[in-house]
């Protein structure tokens, strides 16, 4: 199958590794330094004691990589305009394009039936529409990632946690088809978990609980998931909103009684999540998809989130210094 991951990122390395090494066409864009690091030593994953090698064929321009059986985008959401702008090259008549990324997607309105409630109208998560014109629906995956994956330097990727490697995929209308067959097929030869999901937005909620509550305390504090374990303040502050963003999926029709705060909290991963790196290194955060638009839901909803509330404000402050210190 012909693959080009869109952003060769931490994610986007690991799953570009692991298709390469089971035989797949894999193609990918990337840029800067790990554009040219990848292109001269290829790209490598650490895991389970394992070294995954590939070559890539590479391009800071999709049009030089052609169309696509599937693209597969793992940039972050702050960046899915430039990818709206750019990804026509990689599309042929049949390509689908899977959205493996965090929060409250863009098409989360698109397919959703009743009894549940329409979820509130959230532009910033498509600017303008422009992914809703470049990727028509008809060709839109969405995505749940569970690994834990850190970039140690350009092109070389660590899998932090063994027993965490899944893609959960799935139409927005949750229908199933011969793509999405393909797709879980596919890897799951290649060694990344991907069973049946009959509830697209249960699995992205199940997942949100943990990124709302958990990757935005460590984003504020500076500390490794764990932090919620193994201090009793904060580990109550976690459970408190986490049990506010239950309250809201299911305002919203999802079922997410499952979730128990006080049972996940021992077992919290000793990983840096994804947001604190992104702030470490000064990049735009994903404060729009994991924490505001489950509180838009909240307020649509009429559900008070003092909890979250509290931690969004820290955290829109948080992100506006960083960006004044980059600016200065």
């Amino acid at each position: 199958m012909r693959v080009c991951v869109f952003g060769l990122g931490a994610i986007g390395g690991h799953i570009a590794a692991r298709l390469a090494a089971d035989g797949h066409q894999v193609s990918a864009v990337a840029r800067g330094e790990t554009l040219a690091r990848v292109r001269s030593e290829g790209l490598v994953l650490r895991s389970r004691g394992t070294t995954f090698s590939a070559r890539l064929n590479l391009s800071d321009d999709p049009a030089a990589l052609g169309p696509q059986d599937v693209v597969i985008s793992t940039v972050k959401t702050t960046a899915l305009p430039d990818l709206a702008a750019s990804v026509g090259p990689l599309l042929g008549p049949d390509t689908v394009v899977v959205f493996a990324q965090n929060g409250i997607p863009w098409w989360y309105a698109d397919g959703i039936a009743p009894p549940r409630p329409q979820p509130p109208d959230l532009p910033r998560l498509d600017p303008a529409g422009v992914l809703a014109a470049a990727v028509a629906s008809e060709r839109t995956i969405g995505a749940v990632i569970h690994s834990s994956n850190t970039m140690m330097e350009p092109g070389v990727v660590l899998h932090e946690n063994d027993s965490r490697n899944t893609l959960l995929i799935g139409r927005p209308d949750d229908r199933g088809d011969a793509s999405v067959d393909a797709l879980r097929k596919m890897l799951n030869s290649a060694g990344i978990d991907s069973p049946p999901v009959a509830d697209i937005r249960q699995a992205i909620w199940d997942k949100l609980l943990v990124n709302m509550t958990v990757s935005i305390i460590c984003l504020i504090t500076g500390q490794r998931a764990t932090v919620v374990r193994d201090d009793e303040r904060i580990g109550a502050m976690f459970v408190r909103a986490a049990r506010e963003g239950m309250a809201v999926a299911s305002a919203h029709g999802i079922d997410v009684s499952q979730f128990e705060p006080e049972a996940f909290r021992p077992k919290a991963p000793d990983h840096m999540p994804s947001i604190r790196q992104d702030y470490d290194r000064g990049r735009p955060l994903e404060l729009d998809t994991m924490l505001l638009a489950p509180i838009a839901f909240a307020r649509a909803a009429g559900i008070d989130t003092p909890t979250l509330d509290a931690l969004a404000a820290i955290a829109v402050r948080q992100s506006l210094d960083r960006q004044l210190q980059r600016n200065v």
